[in-house]
């Protein structure tokens, strides 16, 4: 289990622009964010969110990476649909989610199922994780994460 003080887990995933890394992201402050699904109500209230706020992240010096287990293909869709400006990498084929602690046991009216804990890590220049956010609620999260952001 990652904590706050621990080097962040590389990765390198595509996106429908082309690739994104933390490696290539060296020297800058980065807003990991993961979320279970493309074009649900949570998930596209929370990328419409930070795509609104990427102005302010962006003058912070934080770059913004969305990450799911979908495709490629359908985040392009996704973003087209909602006129989304936050990269989003696709884990579809790779363990990045699991190395995060990120894959979890969730529970949907009785059912089991492994899912994507919506999850946001702040990641300083230096590749170490500064802030953790478990179990998020969309409402007002950003917000917060962009107030966080400003103080590193």
């Amino acid at each position: 289990m990652l904590n706050v003080g621990d080097k962040a887990p590389d990765f390198d995933l595509p996106t429908d622009t082309g690739r994104v890394s933390l490696a290539a992201l060296k020297g800058r402050k980065v807003v990991l964010f993961f979320y279970p699904k493309d074009d649900t109500p949570g998930c596209t209230t929370e990328n419409i969110g930070f795509s609104a706020a990427k102005a302010d992240f962006d003058a912070a010096g934080v770059t913004l990476v969305g990450v799911s287990k979908d495709t490629v293909a359908k985040h392009g869709k996704f973003r087209a649909k909602h006129g989304l400006t936050v990269e989003l990498g696709s884990a579809a084929d790779d363990d990045m989610v699991e190395r995060y602690g990120a894959w979890i046991e969730k529970s949907l009216y009785g059912r089991q199922y492994m899912g994507i804990d919506r999850s946001t890590w702040l990641i300083d220049g230096a590749g170490v994780i500064r802030r953790i956010w478990r179990k998020v609620k969309v409402g007002g999260h950003v917000a917060e994460v962009l107030e966080a952001a400003r103080t590193l």
